[in-house]
């Protein structure tokens, strides 16, 4: 099915009719858009693997998201846990392998409005710290939803910070068992997902103590609900937690446990056994227990955080070739609000960034799957670095992605309010990965500490050998740097080698920064830790200029790949990257300009080679959000569909709404009719 087909076909047509201002868009395409959507996808069996699991949920009633914008927070569960049951029927009879491409694409075809997700995490984490008999034993369980898992880590007084978590798990050698307790009440389990309703067992975090000894955060199998009739088990008090923000598939909990036993054998053991004597052994290094989240991180940066920027650029820019305001010229028609060069700058960044992160995830990706294994088999040289990249990435990620997703609401005026037009829903999404899976300040705080002791093996290393044990991701460190931008015309700032030059340049500079800060106050008598708290801020701001880096050099990279194969994609996406990499520089100047690295008048050349670039990419703005191949079934948007009719579908869907198909105006009958009738009328 070719690409323009599948995409009319899986909306609300209206009579196979485009609207002519987003028709007129698509009509000169100056690159192949479904050669770029293979691209995306990894090859184009891909793609026509993709296409053929979304056509399998297309007619489906149940499958069918619109309702889901006037359905309360419970409503909301029932319905999501319907569609993961219908899932795993179709899977069923479709016989998909587990674990397959089809799992990944129908979570991607129904917008992630799937309930459960945290049981997958927890499988996960099982799979990660778990030996292979636990594997063996739990996995199976877990795939066939004989059992119920929640990843119950984060307390009520304490998330991000593992170290600080309260909940015990004391060693009894008389019994081998762990009795697991929670001591305070902010040592309650709160927030983590399907722990409300659904689970049956819970993968607690816990600080392990055996013979006499603390030993830190360890991973603990308890059930927590009967098999039989679903009620908590004895010691087990566990309920919802109440309304929030947003994302109301998620089922979040509270536990809170009284001394549960469970056995030995319940305690994850791939890197650390406790012996029946009470005897603790550990393989490799305690930062290994904290495997699970670089796995939730990566795939949480796929499928929450770089779908959901995606998806928003798409509804955002395909508004904003409808949506017609003003003019630019007097004696003008009203404009398309894209062609006004402020839309421009609210959209194209995130555009920008939505393919930028696209193939910081594929390196993410390609890293993680080398070193996964490697990890697992106990040898943890690559776990810093890994680690490293996915903190990095997933602040940095969920920081850029919540504020390119609010620009796109907002740049969608009034109609970016409405649920109809699949915003907000977005936006909270966003926001709230900003502090789950580590809030976002002390993860980049854990990538600084990542880049200080790197710096200061750099500054040791006084041979070439040693330099050459730096990690990947941070040798700029040891490499020549110039300390002036050499740019004397606006085109030398769309040589990537310049503005990569740049950012190592700034990235160095602010970290080394940082470092001497630390031994100025160490010499001035402060301790280590006081002078870490007192560097903070300084440290913060080289890690997201690290992060940055990064995301540039990945980009970079990929589009080297693509020069002679591809020239036409390889040149719309250069734009792109260009964009990306000097959007940074002009958000972040002062960085730039503190030591000189940039003059006054290159950043003037600088700013007009940006604003010439927002031009030349909006020409080819639909165009590149249509590469994305969303469906309009996944947008679940009025605003975004593909055809362009907006404002008959916004109208149309706005009489799904309860209130007006309902008979009983209860507000009115109780307390208008009589507030309008308790004075009489005058007219």
């Amino acid at each position: 099915m070719g690409s323009r087909a599948h995409r009319v076909s899986l909306g609300d047509a209206w009579s196979g009719r485009v609207h002519p201002d987003i028709e007129s868009e698509r009509r000169w395409p100056a690159f192949d858009v479904e050669r770029l959507t293979n691209l995306l996808d990894g090859g184009a069996q891909n793609t026509a693997l993709r296409r053929k699991v979304e056509t399998l949920v297309r007619d489906d009633p149940a499958f069918n998201l619109i309702h889901t914008h006037f359905m309360t927070q419970d409503e909301h569960f029932q319905a999501a846990t319907q569609r993961l049951f219908l899932i795993q029927k179709l899977a069923k009879r479709m016989d998909w392998p587990d674990d397959s491409l089809e799992f990944q694409y129908i979570y991607r075809a129904l917008s992630g409005d799937i309930s459960l997700g945290v049981h997958s995490v927890a499988m996960n984490a099982i799979k990660s710290l778990g030996s292979e008999e636990q594997i063996a034993k739990w996995v199976p369980l877990c795939k066939t939803y004989q059992i119920i898992v929640s990843y119950a880590q984060t307390e009520m007084g304490h998330g991000t910070y593992l170290q600080g978590l309260e909940t015990e798990a004391t060693y009894d050698a008389a019994t081998q068992e762990f009795v697991i307790h929670s001591p305070t009440m902010t040592a309650t389990k709160w927030w983590p997902g399907d722990l409300g309703q659904a689970a049956t067992h819970a993968l607690v975090m816990a600080q392990l103590t055996c013979s006499g000894a603390r030993w830190g955060m360890h991973a603990f199998m308890v059930p927590i609900r009967s098999l039989q009739d679903h009620t908590p088990l004895p010691g087990i008090t566990v309920g919802d937690i109440g309304p929030k923000m947003g994302i109301e598939i998620t089922d979040n909990g509270f536990l809170r446990l009284d001394h549960v036993r469970v056995p030995r054998e319940n305690m994850l053991s791939r890197f650390t056994q406790v012996s029946p004597d009470g005897t603790y052994v550990r393989h490799g290094i305690a930062q290994v227990n904290y495997l699970p989240m670089v796995v939730t991180r990566v795939y949480m940066l796929r499928n929450i955080v770089l779908y959901g920027l995606q998806k928003a650029c798409v509804i955002a820019t395909r508004y904003s070739v409808i949506r017609r305001q003003s003019r630019i010229r007097p004696s003008d028609p009203e404009a398309k609000i894209l062609d006004y060069q402020t839309q421009q700058q609210k959209l194209i960044f995130p555009l920008a960034m939505g393919y930028a992160f696209h193939f910081q995830v594929a390196s993410i990706m390609d890293f993680f799957h080398r070193s996964y294994d490697a990890i697992r088999n106990k040898d943890m040289s690559l776990l810093p670095e890994l680690h490293a990249l996915t903190t990095g990435s997933k602040a940095m990620m969920t920081e850029f992605g919540a504020h390119g997703v609010e620009l796109c609401r907002r740049a969608c005026g009034g109609h970016g309010y409405s649920k109809l037009s699949g915003m907000p829903s977005l936006a909270t999404y966003l926001l709230a990965s900003c502090t789950y899976e580590g809030e976002n300040t002390v993860l980049y705080l854990q990538v600084a500490r990542f880049l200080v002791k790197n710096c200061r093996q750099a500054w040791e290393a006084s041979d070439p050998a040693s330099r050459k044990s730096l990690p990947q991701s941070v040798s700029y460190l040891t490499a020549a740097r110039v300390d002036k931008c050499p740019a004397q015309t606006e085109a030398h700032f769309l040589h990537p080698e310049l503005y990569m030059q740049a950012w190592a340049h700034v990235a160095a500079r602010l970290l080394e920064s940082s470092v001497h800060h630390l031994q100025m106050l160490v010499q001035a008598g402060a301790d280590e830790h006081e002078a870490w708290n007192q560097t903070s801020v300084l440290l913060l701001q080289a890690a997201k200029a690290h992060c940055y880096y990064i995301t540039v050099k990945n980009f970079k990279e990929a589009l080297e790949k693509l020069e002679h194969g591809e020239p036409a994609v390889h040149r719309v996406l250069k734009r792109l990257c260009d964009l990306f990499a000097l959007h940074g520089i002009l958000a972040d100047l002062g960085s730039f300009l503190y030591d000189g690295f940039l003059s006054a008048p290159q950043v003037n050349m600088l700013r007009t080679t940006y604003l010439d670039l927002l031009l030349q990419i909006r020409k080819d703005a639909i165009l590149l959000t249509d590469a994305f191949d969303f469906t309009d079934q996944c947008l679940n948007s009025a605003l975004g569909c593909y055809d362009g009719n907006v404002y008959e579908r916004l109208f149309q869907w706005a009489q799904m709404s309860p209130n007006n198909n309902s008979q009983e105006k209860p507000a009115y009958t109780k307390y208008i009719r009589p507030l309008m009738q308790s004075r009489g009328s005058k007219l």
